[in-house]
């Protein structure tokens, strides 16, 4: 009997230790308020990226390599030239062309990208109509550049987190509070925008026509970051 009740109040006080946990976690979630601010800023589209292409056919493969080679190595060449501009070399790829009726191999058509990109809008703008004699376009977007993109973030990360103090010491104040202490704070940006595409219409003008270098505008895009957190509020 006296061993039956050493372990009744063991078990008992085990129980009690066991929900002081849980009374301290209920005693943390008192005057908890959760709030949002947000912080926004436009952000220029300093980056220029524009895709030429080379297309061809033959029955011969070889020769069509060549080719589109011979070709190739004539558009890095001069892009290579302008230093204000990165290129790299896109997909390239070669599929038969069958005949109709007897569905037999007549030909080959072979198709390879080039991508520039650059800041300096004007050197690329320029670039881009010299080459487009050999090559043509497939696309002129414009996105922001990396350097850009890390100094928005670190800029919005500052605004985000003084609108959330300036939320804070709002509700703090409304609710007669003398003071608060965050909780939690998660900051969460709604990512940057991609690329943005523009027609080619006046790059295929300004090569067909040999006309001087089109101004290029490209705008701006919305960028926001959020602070979502959990404050509590002292009385």
């Amino acid at each position: 009997m006296h061993f039956t009740r050493r372990a009744a109040f063991l078990a008992l006080s085990l129980s009690t230790l066991a929900s002081l946990p849980a009374l301290a976690a209920d005693e943390a979630r008192y005057n908890q308020i959760s709030l949002r601010a947000e912080a926004s800023q436009e952000v220029a589209r300093d980056l220029m990226i524009v895709t030429l292409y080379t297309e061809a056919q033959n029955s011969d493969p070889a020769k069509l390599a060549a080719d589109i080679t011979t070709r190739m190595n004539k558009a890095l060449g001069q892009a290579k030239a302008v230093k204000e501009v990165s290129l790299s070399q896109g997909s390239r790829n070669s599929y038969p062309i069958y005949d109709n009726k007897t569905q037999k191999i007549i030909g080959w058509r072979e198709r390879a990208e080039l991508r520039l990109e650059s800041s300096d809008f004007a050197a690329l703008s320029k670039l881009t109509g010299e080459l487009m004699q050999d090559l043509k376009m497939e696309s002129m977007d414009f996105a922001i550049a990396t350097a850009t993109r890390k100094t928005s973030e670190d800029a919005l990360f500052k605004e985000a987190i003084a609108a959330f103090k300036a939320r804070a010491q709002l509700a703090t104040e409304a609710l007669g509070g003398k003071g608060y202490k965050i909780v939690s704070l998660n900051l969460n940006s709604n990512g940057y925008p991609q690329p943005f595409p523009r027609g080619a219409m006046m790059m295929k003008a300004a090569a067909m026509e040999a006309a001087p270098t089109p101004e290029v505008e490209a705008g701006k895009a919305k960028v926001n970051m959020n602070a979502d957190g959990v404050i509590e509020v002292l009385q």
